[in-house]
């Protein structure tokens, strides 16, 4: 039942000495703010760098070529070598836990390489397989992405970014169907695309002419070589795993010795992510052991001044214990003044925090496209919030301890004549 006179009176406790209050719930009040900023700026951070790789598969590996450190089966070392069409058909027939494999061929980009009637611009070519969409994710506009009939066809034609569009095209014009000509070599466009990923393979998405893998080959007369090879393992299966068969199959189709790391190099961008993953975990444990121990600070704060407030009531207390009050009535008094004056400070604390941080994020999404902030959603979740409420009750809790077993030790006799 709610007792009105008794939180009159622990409220009028408080407020006796308003300075003292003031500035021992200041230590609280700045400990949960600071620990919500941080929160929220450790979420934005956090939500930046998911928000950089969202649409680009995680467990993917990569493979290039380079110079051989050995000789092997009669080539001396320093032998040149390219992989080929033949290791993907053998890597394709060998490697169980592999979900989407593209080779890849770049192409040169020279100045206004990539021309439309009077319009023309600086852009990169690349030759992929259409599950290269499954590794690096595209947000189509207009049309279609490469398709297996354009593999299998030779088609010339063409996937060209955003910035490809823009620059070659009126705003609004339906690109579908129509001509450009990049690296002196024509090609029907047949969709427009930007990549949902910042993550860049051989240049940005969206300045990027796409071509069918083999028209590219056939095109630049490569022959059946392939510059560079992306690979994306099943759910469940290590990439790490199917990097190593992948290199073993490589190295065996192309007469490379086992232990020559140097001639195919490779990188597993999921190792990668997990560096991020344990670089967040660690500043948010850091963030709260930095806003705990300041909120822990702020608690000591209070439980000195309930000490203080203790030693001043010595008299009232004994008194009160004279006339047959019950421990627990003490107990609880002291607890409820040190838990209200905690919670009062604390949540103070937090809904100016959580306003703070919802202005900021108000501000980043009303940036212009292509600002450089690092930072998305400067929010904390509900959970976090609820978290740091139950930290804040229990501080004050504990800060009420040491006062309510002092007051405990008072003697009613002994506080009567004491002046």
């Amino acid at each position: 039942m709610f007792d009105l006179d008794k939180w009159q009176e622990i409220w009028h406790t408080i407020t006796r000495n308003k300075t003292r209050s003031f500035f021992t719930a200041f230590g609280v009040f700045w400990g949960i703010l600071m620990l919500t900023l941080l929160l929220g700026t450790g979420n934005g951070l956090e939500n930046g760098m998911k928000e950089e790789i969202k649409g680009f598969a995680t467990n993917s590996c990569f493979f290039f070529t380079d110079r051989t450190s050995l000789p092997y089966k009669g080539f001396r070392k320093g032998r040149n070598w390219n992989m080929r069409n033949a290791d993907m058909v053998s890597i394709k027939a060998n490697v169980s836990s592999l979900k989407y494999l593209s080779p890849m061929l770049f192409g040169g980009s020279s100045d206004n390489n990539t021309v439309r009637g009077d319009k023309a611009g600086t852009f990169r070519v690349r030759g992929c397989y259409p599950n290269y969409a499954g590794i690096e994710e595209q947000n189509v506009i207009y049309g279609r992405y490469i398709n297996e009939v354009d593999i299998q066809s030779v088609r010339k034609v063409c996937f060209i970014g955003k910035n490809v569009y823009e620059k070659l095209f009126n705003p609004g014009e339906d690109p579908i169907g129509k001509t450009i000509r990049s690296n002196g070599i024509y090609y029907t466009v047949i969709g427009v695309g930007s990549g949902l990923s910042n993550v860049q393979i051989g240049g940005r998405s969206d300045d990027m002419v796409v071509l069918p893998f083999t028209t590219m080959q056939r095109a630049y007369n490569q022959g059946d070589i392939v510059h560079f090879l992306a690979a994306t393992a099943k759910d469940g299966y290590e990439v790490g795993l199917m990097e190593e068969e992948i290199k073993t199959i490589i190295k065996s189709q192309n007469s490379i010795a086992p232990e020559d790391d140097r001639a195919l190099g490779s990188f597993d961008i999921s190792e990668q992510f997990k560096m991020f993953n344990y670089l967040f975990l660690g500043i948010k444990i850091l963030i709260w052991i930095v806003g705990t121990g300041t909120l822990f600070a702020g608690a000591i704060g209070v439980s000195n001044i309930m000490l203080v407030s203790v030693r001043e009531r010595t008299k009232e207390i004994g008194i009160r214990r004279a006339l047959g009050a019950r421990p627990s009535n003490i107990i609880t008094q002291i607890l409820n003044e040190s838990l209200v004056l905690t919670a009062i400070a604390g949540f103070v604390g937090l809904s100016l925090g959580v306003g703070i941080l919802s202005l900021f994020d108000n501000i980043i999404n009303n940036l212009p496209p292509g600002n450089d902030i690092f930072l998305r959603n400067i929010i904390i979740r509900f959970d976090v919030a609820l978290a740091a409420s139950f930290i804040l009750v229990a501080m004050g809790m504990l800060a009420g301890l040491l006062p309510a077993w002092r007051a405990m030790q008072i003697k009613p006799i002994e506080a009567l004549s004491e002046e």
